[in-house]
């Protein structure tokens, strides 16, 4: 358990947070957040346009709420033709972008298949180097078809993609990651990067574990990225029995440093 006044994990301290309090409706917080808008595919032929719509992104009851929809998409162009779904991306590039810390957020994933849920860490030097050179740090992502795993994986020269070093966890009773909050966590430090899911590690990621020829590429500042994909390479596209809308819902994020 923790808390957004000073407590937290042992040996850590809070550095950052959005406890996501704002009144229902409003957007999130512009001074910790941007939100992105595009069709593009992302990299990975996703197939939703991302807006800053309240339908699809907003603060409510306590939560930041990342909604993906079919409504919102007509008149909108993605990279395969007129858009099928609407959804929201945000990061903190340019606000918050920090060297080492532990970074946590508590979230409830959307279920169905083509759904791909996602809480995220990419080098801030993706502009110079490109991916995957900038490295990437995925705390969690859930593919609607794996309702009962998430993914913790690190991206880099040599390990990404499909290659990426990832390891998988379920919860001890088997349940759908959909069917409550669960807390999300990474610890990074040098030459060191944890993988927690409600406060159980269940990864450790070191330099020993790059391919030959990779580079561990975690040992400069990256930001954060919390986001609601519909369809792409991975999850494969959503089917007769997936609903719309549903959300993606977020408690909090958390930065923690050590003191």
């Amino acid at each position: 358990m923790t808390t957004a006044d000073g407590g937290g994990p042992p040996g850590w301290v809070l550095a950052w947070s959005d406890e996501l309090n704002g009144p229902d409706g409003s957007a999130p917080d512009p001074v910790r957040w941007n939100v992105l808008e595009g069709g593009h595919g992302w990299g990975n032929e996703e197939r939703q346009f991302y807006t800053s719509n309240p339908a699809n992104v907003r603060i409510e009851g306590g939560a930041l709420v990342i909604t993906a929809t079919k409504e919102g998409a007509d008149g909108l162009d993605c990279w395969y033709g007129p858009c099928q779904y609407t959804s929201a991306r945000l990061t903190t590039k340019s606000k918050l972008q920090r060297q080492y810390g532990r970074f946590e957020a508590r979230i409830q994933v959307p279920s169905g298949k083509g759904y791909w849920p996602a809480f995220w860490l990419l080098g801030s030097d993706i502009d110079e180097v490109s991916w995957p050179g900038c490295g990437e740090i995925d705390v969690m992502e859930n593919i609607g078809k794996e309702p009962t795993i998430v993914h913790g994986s690190l991206h880099g020269p040599a390990y990404f993609g499909g290659g990426a070093l990832t390891d998988l966890y379920s919860l001890p009773d088997g349940s759908p990651f959909a069917d409550a909050s669960h807390n999300f966590a990474v610890e990074w430090e040098p030459e060191v990067i944890r993988f927690y899911v409600d406060g159980t590690l269940y990864s450790t990621r070191t330099p020993a574990d790059v391919p030959a020829d990779g580079k561990w590429v975690f040992e400069h500042p990256f930001f954060m990225l919390l986001n609601l994909a519909v369809g792409g390479l991975w999850p494969g596209d959503p089917d007769a029995e997936t609903k719309f809308p549903q959300s993606m819902k977020v408690d909090y994020v958390r930065v923690y440093e050590r003191p």
